[in-house]
């Protein structure tokens, strides 16, 4: 007996790129466009359900009508430049399809800054071993994870209009704009202060927290980013108060600044700035029998859509 063939789940390969008008196809290739990606979620046809609920004689399930379809696709990049400085990481069509406007200064850096207009959309195709799944007019919203001894990720989330589901051949995608990642460690991660000072740090977690929702209405469909509350969470070592005294900014309501940067040759640094963090209220833990303090983290804007920089240099 024949067997019938079979698709496999790790041969999957998905495209982005950013589109010049709202919804139209942007065509990537997997020449120029690849992504290269891993924990990937794809929710093939997201949405809603309308139900009649009709009066009869007789019960019965009446069944449903499919209302806003969607694409949603999860997954995670690894935080990296893009081995030039001044020369937007591979993944950099991603961060402008989640709010931020890319600004490029040549042979220096690249950077993404949050805005509230004129908001980006991508095309990306997702390939799930010879099916293909186009999402148009796709935006998001991240989340990125610093922890000692493992490679820092971006892990985003994209919401698309449901583009057409096609029998086609998996892209030959090229990755070489790709760079290898540093995991995070004291020496790779020099730079880690927040409101000036450099505490002993367990973990750095941010969302930008975007607003994304679908909109399906009488002429229009749309994914549209309305709102964001960026956070974070910083975990740090405990010290005396009089090193370090976190729970009297946190009930003062002091706003200071926060730095990191990660890597340290030029062309595979990622810097991250906000001018005005508000701390939550701290929280003990403890790892490996050592205290320390979990701080929330409120990302404020300073003269406005100014809250954070991610600086690739």
């Amino acid at each position: 007996m024949a067997l019938s063939p079979k698709r496999y789940w790790r041969k999957l390969a998905a495209l982005a790129k950013i589109e010049t008008d709202y919804g139209a196809d942007a065509l990537p290739t997997g020449a120029a466009n690849a992504i290269q990606f891993s924990e990937v979620t794809l929710t093939p046809m997201a949405g809603e359900e309308a139900r009649r609920d009709l009066m009869a004689a007789h019960f019965g399930n009446q069944g449903v009508m499919l209302v806003g379809d969607y694409v949603e696709l999860k997954f995670s990049v690894e935080l990296a430049g893009s081995g030039a400085a001044g020369t937007a990481p591979a993944y950099g069509m991603l961060l402008r399809a989640c709010g931020l406007a890319e600004t490029i200064v040549a042979d220096t850096s690249v950077a993404y800054e949050p805005a509230s207009s004129d908001l980006e959309a991508t095309t990306l195709y997702a390939n799930l071993d010879g099916v293909n799944h186009k999402m148009l007019g796709a935006r998001g919203t991240f989340t990125l994870n610093l922890t000692p001894k493992q490679i820092p990720r971006i892990a985003f989330s994209l919401r698309g209009l449901l583009g057409p589901v096609a029998d086609a051949p998996l892209p030959a995608a090229n990755y070489a704009a790709y760079q290898t990642p540093l995991p995070v460690t004291t020496a790779n991660t020099p730079v880690h202060t927040l409101h000036g000072y450099a505490a002993i740090a367990e973990s750095y977690e941010m969302d930008i927290a975007n607003t994304v929702e679908v909109r399906n209405l009488i002429g229009e469909d749309s994914i549209q980013i309305s709102d964001r509350q960026s956070t974070g969470t910083m975990v740090v070592e405990a010290t005396s108060l009089a090193t370090k005294d976190w729970f009297a900014v946190a009930r003062a309501g002091t706003k200071g600044a926060l730095a990191l940067q990660h890597g340290t040759v030029a062309g595979n640094i990622v810097e991250i700035a906000a001018p005005k963090v508000q701390i939550g209220r701290p929280t003990y833990g403890q790892t490996q029998g050592i205290t320390n303090l979990s701080l929330p983290l409120l990302f404020t804007p300073d003269a406005g859509d100014d809250e954070y920089v991610f600086t690739f240099r």
